[in-house]
């Protein structure tokens, strides 16, 4: 069952200019040198003061202009447990985990319906979802590297998913209709990066902060997926959890697969979902019940970040991770989308 939370409040404090950026850093699909499990057992509990810098927030505008927010966290309880991780299982190899268990949507009356036409392509090679008439979730670092925002960031696009026949529509005699899909494409108006993904962690690239929202120059008249706060593993049917994107390795195809978190720290889920890059930024959603109603309920509770390789006592290991919706960070995300925390009180 989805458990209703009270969230913390984000509140703007200042906003200010900046320079615009270079728009020239590379775009990496697969992150190397960052703070994984081992690390984030290590790391100290965050301060209030720590917390409000972590989420203060860059956003760029569409004509490259760019600005820093500066936010207040209020009605927040500090959990005193630190960056703990439940170890579920044993670790595996590669990105793709034995049998390839990803199923490719060829059918359009599920590609194009609810909860597969929620996803969507990001023109510097990521995926996304949709959350609002006009917002996306995705993965910072498909826009900024941790020092300069990619290269194609500046003109940034949203691909939406819509069918089309082969032949452009035009039917051949004796030839069959296949729903290919193709995009919808839609200029971002502006893009939300939290502070945190540009602090990184003892030097490494800071994954908990691994998530950004943009804003679409136009409204889509789509059915969204509605943000929910992230349950613990226990509190998960089977600990399994969904996603779809646009694996490289599939081009044209939208890729569906689940499976079982295998590993938790408060702001990430490590698991073996098999995926390629493409599929980075996916919105990672559940399947529970609404409180005192027997309907079901799909939500968003985490952002797929990628493949990644970390130093664990001495040996590189690999395993896919997502970064968790926490209360702090569904109260952020809300406050960019209503721009507000009216709207944003309980998750």
């Amino acid at each position: 069952t989805w458990h209703l939370k009270k969230i913390p409040q984000i509140v703007s404090e200042r906003t200010f200019s900046l320079e615009s950026p270079k728009f020239e850093a590379k775009t990496k699909l697969e992150l190397k040198s960052v703070c994984g499990i081992e690390c984030q057992r290590k790391l100290p509990v965050p301060s209030s003061s720590d917390l409000k810098d972590l989420l203060s927030y860059e956003t760029v505008f569409e004509n490259g202009t760019r600005t820093l927010t500066e936010v207040n966290v209020l009605g927040l309880v500090l959990d005193p447990a630190g960056n703990t991780t439940t170890r579920r299982s044993s670790r595996k190899k590669r990105q793709i985990y034995g049998t390839d268990s990803r199923f490719s949507i060829y059918d359009k009356r599920f590609m194009t319906n609810f909860p597969f036409n929620t996803a969507v392509k990001i023109s510097t090679g990521c995926s996304g979802i949709l959350i609002s008439p006009k917002h996306v979730l995705t993965a910072a670092h498909c826009l900024h590297n941790g020092k300069d925002y990619v290269k194609g960031s500046k003109r940034l696009r949203v691909g939406l998913m819509k069918t089309k026949s082969r032949g452009d529509g035009r039917k051949r005699k004796g030839a069959k209709r296949n729903g290919m899909p193709s995009f919808q494409w839609t200029r971002v108006k502006s893009t939300h990066i939290p502070k945190g993904w540009f602090k990184g962690v003892s030097g490494d690239i800071a994954l908990d902060y691994d998530y950004a929202v943009l804003e679409l120059k136009r409204p889509h008249k789509r059915k969204y997926m509605e943000l929910g706060i992230s349950p613990t593993i226990k509190m998960m049917p089977r600990s399994m959890i969904h996603f779809s994107g646009f694996d490289n390795d599939r081009s044209g195809q939208l890729v569906y697969r689940f499976c079982s978190i295998s590993d938790e720290s408060n702001d990430l889920f490590y698991q073996y979902c098999d995926a390629e890059p493409g599929s980075t930024g996916s919105g990672v959603y559940l399947r529970l019940k609404e409180p005192n109603k027997k309907k079901w309920k799909r939500k968003i509770i985490a952002v797929y970040s990628g493949h990644q390789w970390v130093d664990v006592n001495g040996e590189q290991q690999d395993y896919n991770v997502a970064v968790r919706i926490t209360p702090l960070k569904y109260a952020q995300i809300c406050f960019w989308i209503h721009g507000n925390d009216e709207n944003c009180t309980q998750g």
